[in-house]
């Protein structure tokens, strides 16, 4: 389960975050491109855009049911 007290820095404000134990597979880009985001040196990948739409938090929830590490957290934020 992701911890919001590791998270990083890189995350945009809002409900999703990656957290520190992220392995960098891709698997929350491919599901969700629009709003996650590989770091500059491709070690990790964070939330660049948080949804906005129903529709954009469904993928955001696959996204995070994808994670292999449990590395997508979601604190229940709008």
């Amino acid at each position: 389960m992701a911890d919001k007290n590791n998270k990083y820095s890189e995350n945009v404000p809002g409900a999703f975050y990656v957290d520190k134990e992220c392995i960098n597979c891709d698997a929350c880009i491919l599901v969700a491109e629009n709003h996650f985001k590989t770091n500059e040196d491709d070690s990790f990948t964070y939330v660049y855009k948080q949804p906005e739409t129903k529709e954009e938090k469904e993928i955001c929830q696959e996204a995070l049911e994808a994670c292999p590490v449990e590395a997508i957290g979601s604190d229940g934020e709008s």
